[in-house]
């Protein structure tokens, strides 16, 4: 090519990570910088979650040089869409960059634990990535110089620093807390919970205990030696793969119709790659083309006609573009038009993606692919065109003729878009004419990565009607987009039919009707009446503020453009209504939290156990641990069918693709072991399926291969030969289920007694409400770390298992019973867990067993990370319901009874599933029904297995309170709360429902906690506020609830064991695990205090002493399940019994040494102790007394919500 010859050419990539210096001289072009970092490097801290860029776990800082200006730029990407390739010259910067255990924690990190930001933490370092690079850029502002222990960033810039970050655990008020306290504008008193001072410090105080922040205190984020090498173009060849940069045009078109392109090679244009997040790619590209430094793709240009930006520029960098203020004579309105664009591409996606999106790929997306565009539908109400390229032609096309055409082949190339400016004063004779531009957007989440439902952008040229006093529309555009078509398109209809008309009611409302005949999502779009009536809403929010205008000063002396102006504000007034008050995306908030020293350090918020390291990235996760020599990753080849015969898994090639080492299915299991993948009381779940599939994601086979990904690419090429013949259909609901009689039994144990008389009920009942139905669908776990394991083969036929468990005990028998071999031969080793919420409980078991049965078969170590879409297809979840419910009540409100039909979709095994009826009546009886009866019925189905999740039943139950409570008051026209008031239990009915746990009358504290919470969220101050903005206010509505939680708290029985070492430092070890719950700081806390009972000096600093191990089931057994909330407070119990066994062992020789001594130090103690052999390990099994097995736990909350999306609401709590 003709780079090769005018230019220097490298052999090779050239990039720092952390400051390090990495040259590669082959590498895939098709490798991302996560697999890279991940592989080849020992920082762990990137992480991979979603695999689309769509969570943060994975968010680098990416520093390029500009050897023109002088200049380092800053910005965070995704790195597990980012292709190493396009690194060259960079430097990269990962949380382990910014500070560590040995060389010191960076702010970041302290103030991250200090603010209790950081639960299971495999989120935390991409969140602190994401606030450096926010903190690095406020500081090139030319803002004033912030405090002292502050920075430049503002309050509004800390929260959205980290908007694109997903967090499944913690809660984001803890998280933005943690960023806001760096904003120079942050009030202090807005800070919640934290370690660094109490209640009644002063700002001086709270400012002086927070760790030290100086933005002087740069880090080095690019290194010398990059801005000291050659950043010449680059051409790689490694074996089949070639990445390539041209500099011009000419380059490009060489490439694009060279001999290569003829003969079927397969070319991929490269800007940010982030496309690859949406559409997934299965199959390898022959050639890259990076597009990025081609000037012609990357300028932006402005005149008096618009802008016109290249397609490679980013989006981040086309918003400031937009957003920039330029002394071009641009009239206000087409500055206007431009902002307002650029506001709402700040909604798209998140910060990391758009640093690295380009605006032609985003266009090109939704031209080639019909890709759900934002971008594609404000320019195109805007007026845009865009510039192709095809081999020598050049042409212009109207963003909507682009949109329309064929999709683009591979020799053409989006070049540029063109914005143009809008200026009605340039063609216009006429003074008063007005225009006006909105867009607008309805998504599940109002910033972040969030498809929307729909979007849409207006333009509307106005003036004032000359003989009357109405607004006429000379000019319209309207474009809708996102809802179920192939592309944004303009409602030309509806544009015609308003054009040159005079606003009224009437007009809007044919307008209305017309743009509900013409949006219409395309068949299989889901929620089509709801997207419809989107675009509805956002017309009649677009105009209707015009028509109130012209309502409003009709009877006035205005002349035309005075009217204009005034309708204008007006509109004004709408759009930007309850968001000057609250410029911030979170409302204020305050938790208080009473300790009591008597039993220090328990119970004191103090810092995680782990916090900063799970900040740092150092915190070690089961996919953190280095591949053992000879490792092999496995994948998952399951079940498409929901019902068939399983007859072969074969590939393309007949023999196994190249670097698959083997493949595994049920034939492969020892003649001594067993099909097992999972086991509960109610039985077990095979590993694979048989001759017979299930379920539509039962695993079937197991393949391995020398990495990850070449595993997964397998698995998803492999063909699985089914046949149909002689089965019956498949049962997919449960009304087929409940035709079929296909039900799991439920022990009578389990199954709750009626509770009163229902019959009786319902005849005292004024009112009924009779077969009402609900139906409440399932929920993948999305915990952000992904089912993993690791199994290393060990001597003497052993193995040793690393899994991301919550249950290692469970997990270690299944192991030895599919593998045949004693359970002594089995070790399973959890130290954390980076999420559960139950999904890694019973439905990691197979997960960790499938690396044992390869690593056993193969003698070799083999490790999984499983990838997020077969991760949802194989967890289950959480189960589906159908619910019909009849109940009887008073005018009063007063329910007198109630019956519910619960059908509920446990899917192809048991699982936990025959416990739901008792965990659903459990929260069901939070309110007093007056009678209660049920059928329930678990439904086996031809779906995947349904598992624990977060409550299991409790949500749906509760659910299903407050639908049948909030329908009784919209029958009797009542307040919702004064329904559920008049329902709560009083302590005899509370007795009736709850028989045998409702303990004794004084300790029955839900209606004082209902007084309580009422009086401390002042809710009924605020229920009046509110019914008085909702009177004063048409369009707009808020509304506040308290809903009471009765929660039956089951303990179950967990060892635990203390050992003190010879420095007199403490390593403890308890059967729960650490999924972010903080048990291993309760746990620490517990331990300091028993042991603190030995009373002799040093022992106040016994915390810092402390150190809680990971799970190691052959160390500690009958560890048993981490569930239920309440594995913690177990765990302290085991750790305190072991602790008094301590206590009791050294008080005789501390008593001997204090008659020599006087005073008496830990240390020495300690010492003393192991010279004189005493036993300075104690192991227990915490047994609970039956009577304190099960009680319920009652809560009450408060929730403010309503107004903008964007309004998280206030919460109030009370326990």
């Amino acid at each position: 090519m003709e780079r090769e010859t005018t230019s220097t050419k490298r052999n090779g990539l050239l990039f720092a990570v952390n400051r390090e210096r990495f040259e590669l001289s082959t590498f895939d072009p098709s490798t991302t910088m996560l697999e890279f970092l991940r592989s080849h490097t020992r920082f762990k801290s990137v992480k991979l979650s979603c695999g689309e860029g769509g969570c943060g776990a994975c968010v680098v800082l990416l520093s390029k040089y500009d050897p023109v200006l002088e200049q380092v730029e800053h910005f965070t990407v995704s790195s597990c869409l980012t292709l190493l390739g396009s690194i060259n010259g960079c430097s990269i910067t990962t949380s382990e960059g910014l500070g560590n255990s040995k060389d010191g924690f960076h702010p970041i990190h302290q103030r991250f634990a200090g603010f209790h930001a950081s639960q299971c933490g495999f989120c935390t370092p991409g969140m602190c990535v994401s606030l450096f690079s926010a903190l690095v850029n406020a500081e090139k502002t030319d803002r004033p110089e912030p405090p002292l222990g502050f920075s430049k960033l503002t309050v509004s810039e800390a929260e959205k620093a980290i908007a694109g970050n997903l967090c499944r655990c913690t809660g984001y008020r803890s998280i933005v807390d943690a960023c806001k306290s760096f904003a120079a504008d942050v009030d202090m008193e807005d800070l919640g919970l934290n370690i660094y001072w109490k209640k009644g410090d002063d700002k001086g105080m709270k400012v002086s205990r927070l760790p030290f922040y100086n933005p002087s205190d740069q880090i080095c984020t690019f290194p010398d030696f990059l801005k000291n090498e050659n950043n010449s173009a680059m051409l790689v060849n490694y074996k089949r793969y070639s990445w390539y940069n041209p500099f011009s045009v000419e380059e490009l078109k060489n490439l694009l119709k060279s001999n290569l392109v003829e003969n079927g090679t397969r070319m991929k244009l490269v800007v940010g790659n982030t496309g690859t997040g949406y559409y997934k790619e299965s199959e390898h590209h022959d050639k890259y083309i990076d597009l990025r430094y081609i000037p012609e793709l990357s300028m932006i240009r402005r005149d008096h006609m618009g802008i016109e930006i290249g397609a490679a520029v980013t989006i981040s960098k086309a918003i400031l573009a937009l957003k920039e203020e330029k002394k071009c004579g641009l009239h206000s309105e087409g500055k206007a038009v431009f902002k307002k664009i650029a506001d709402h591409m700040e909604k798209i996606a998140s910060g990391f993606i758009r640093n690295s999106a380009s605006l032609g790929g985003n266009l090109v997306m939704a031209q080639r692919k019909n890709f759900p565009s934002d971008i594609a539908t404000i320019f195109l109400a805007a007026g845009s065109m865009v510039n192709i390229m095809t081999g020598l032609k050049h042409e212009k096309l109207s963003l909507e003729e682009f949109l329309e055409s064929p999709p683009l082949d591979s020799k053409a190339v989006l070049f540029s878009v063109q914005i143009p400016y809008w200026d009605l004063n340039r063609n216009n004779t006429e003074t008063d004419t007005k225009l006006l531009f909105e867009t607008y957007r309805a998504a599940p989440r109002p910033l972040g990565n969030a498809l929307p439902y729909l979007n849409a952008a207006f333009l509307a040229e106005i003036s004032h009607c000359k003989t009357s006093d109405g607004i006429i529309i000379k000019n319209v555009q309207l474009a809708f987009g996102a809802y179920g078509t192939k592309h944004a398109m303009r409602a030309k209809k509806v544009e015609e039919f308003l054009a040159g008309k005079t606003l009224s009611l009437g007009l809007l409302h044919e307008a209305v009707k017309l743009v509900r005949a013409t949006v219409v999502p395309e068949e299989g779009t889901s929620n089509p009446a709801y997207r419809s009536s989107l675009a509805v809403g956002f017309l009649f929010q677009f105009l209707h503020p015009l028509v109130d205008a012209c309502a409003q000063f009709s009877n006035s002396c205005l002349d035309g453009y005075t009217l204009l102006e005034n309708a204008s504000k007006i509109k004004c007034n709408y759009n930007e209504f309850d968001h000057l008050q609250n410029p911030a995306l979170l409302s204020s908030a305050k938790q208080v939290v009473e300790t009591c020293r008597e039993y220090y350090p328990v119970g004191e918020p103090i810092t995680k156990s782990g916090a900063a390291i799970q900040a740092s990235g150092e915190a070690v996760y089961v996919d953190d641990i280095p591949s053992p020599m000879n490792c092999l990753h496995g994948a998952f080849i399951y079940s498409t069918k929901p019902l068939a015969w399983v007859k072969g898994v074969k590939f393309e090639s007949r023999s196994l693709p190249d670097r698959v080492t083997g493949i595994l299915s049920f034939r492969d299991i020892p003649k001594e072991g067993e099909n097992i993948g999972s086991k509960t009381i109610f039985g077990i779940e095979p590993l694979f399926a048989d001759d017979l599939t299930r379920c539509a994601g039962q695993r079937i086979a197991f393949v391995v291969a020398e990495s990850q990904k070449v595993a997964d690419m397998a698995a998803k090429v492999a063909m699985v030969d089914y046949d149909i013949e002689n089965l019956e259909p498949p049962i997919l609901t449960v009304e087929e289920a409940v035709k079929r009689s296909s039900f799991f039994e439920v022990p009578s144990f389990l199954y709750p007694p009626q509770v009163g008389d229902f019959s009786k009920g319902m005849a005292e009942a004024d009112h009924k409400i009779l077969n009402a139905e609900i139906k409440l669908g399932s929920q993948y776990y999305f915990y952000m770390e992904t089912q993993t394991a690791l199994a290393v083969p060990d001597e003497d036929n052993c193995m040793v298992v690393y899994s991301s468990i919550q249950c290692p005990e469970y997990a270690h028998s299944v192991i030895a019973r599919c593998l045949g071999i004693p359970e002594h031969n089995v070790r399973v080793i959890t130290r954390r867990v980076g999420g559960g919420f139950g999904g890694k409980a019973i439905r990691a078991m197979p997960v960790a067993t499938a690396c044992a049965l390869a690593a056993y078969k193969l003698c070799r170590p083999v490790r999984i990370y499983v990838n997020r879409k077969t991760d949802m297809i194989m967890a289950g979840g959480r189960h589906p319901m159908k619910i019909k419910y009849s109940v009887g009540f008073k005018s009063n409100g007063k329910i007198t009874a109630l019956h519910l039909d619960i059908l509920i979709n446990a899917g192809m095994s048991a699982d936990i599933s025959p416990i739901m009826p008792r965990n659903m009546l459990g929260a069901l009886k939070k309110y007093d029904w007056g009678a209660l009866s049920f059928d329930i019925k678990v439904c086996k189905t031809n779906h995947s297995s349904k598992s624990a999740m977060r409550a299991p039943g409790e949500v749906q139950a509760s659910f299903i309170a407050e639908a049948v409570i909030e329908h009784v008051a919209s029958v009797l026209s009542m307040e919702v709360d004064s329904i559920r008031n008049r329902n709560l239990h009083t302590f005899d009915s509370l007795s009736l429902f709850h028989e045998g746990s409702a303990g004794e009358p004084l300790e029955y504290t839900l209606p004082s906690l209902w007084d309580k919470l009422a009086s401390s969220s002042s809710f009924a101050y605020r229920a009046e506020m509110i019914k008085e903005f909702n009177r004063s206010n048409k369009w707009q509505k808020k509304g506040i609830s308290r809903v009471p939680i009765v929660h039956e708290v089951s303990l179950r029985p967990t060892p635990g064991k203390v050992s003190i070492l010879w420095d007199g430092s403490v390593v403890v070890e308890v059967g729960g695990i650490e999924v972010g719950q903080g048990l291993w700081t309760k746990v620490k806390q517990m331990t300091a205090f028993a042991l603190s009972a030995i009373q002799c000096d040093g022992t106040e600093d016994l915390l810092e002493k402390v150190r809680v191990i990971q799970s190691d089931t052959l160390s500690l057994i009958q560890g048993g399940f981490t569930a239920g909330s309440t594995t913690s407070e177990s765990s302290c119990e085991a750790v305190r019994l072991c602790c008094n066994a301590l206590v009791e062992r050294l008080t005789p020789l501390k008593e001997n040494l204090q008659e020599q001594m006087c005073s008496v130090k830990w240390d020495i103690l300690i010492l003393q102790a192991h010279s004189q052999a005493v036993n300075l390990s104690a192991s227990s099994y915490y047994v609970p007394e039956f009577t304190s097995m099960q009680y319920p736990k009652l809560w009450c909350c408060s929730e403010r919500g309503g107004g903008k999306s964007s309004d998280w609401g206030n919460h109030n709590f009370e326990s």
